[in-house]
């Protein structure tokens, strides 16, 4: 099975909002701390947000401080993205990520478990 299943990727004009799902069948999707990460055409993957499962607290790269949030429901097992004025430098393919160490890292090489990402692109 896909332990990670993103959504809600799309087409949308610069200045405009997405809200990126990731659906988890992990057993215990509570105690993983789990990421955001985004690839562009000819870049690498890079960080995008995380949240902990320890204490919640959350990263951000500072490309999106202030635009971009991360929220998890553990009822749901479901990860959030929400993403506010959008840049046409978003453009790219969000992956939803799952670590079962605690601290949200920053490095992709940590989390064990990956989705197979959804297009967002942002027009100008």
């Amino acid at each position: 099975q896909v332990p990670l299943v993103e959504s809600g990727g799309g087409l949308v004009q610069a200045g405009g909002s997405l809200r990126l799902s990731c659906a988890s069948s992990l057993r215990n999707f509570s105690r993983y701390s789990m990421g955001w990460f985004r690839q562009a055409p000819g870049k690498e993957r890079e960080f995008v947000a995380s949240i902990s499962w320890v204490t919640g607290s959350v990263k951000y790269a500072d490309s999106v401080k202030g635009r971009f949030t991360i929220s998890r429901d553990n009822a749901k097992s479901t990860l959030y993205l929400q993403m506010d004025s959008l840049k046409p430098e978003d453009t790219a393919v969000y992956y939803c990520a799952a670590d079962r160490g605690g601290s949200g890292s920053y490095d992709r090489r940590v989390y064990n478990y990956w989705g197979q990402g959804t297009q967002v692109t942002v027009s100008s």
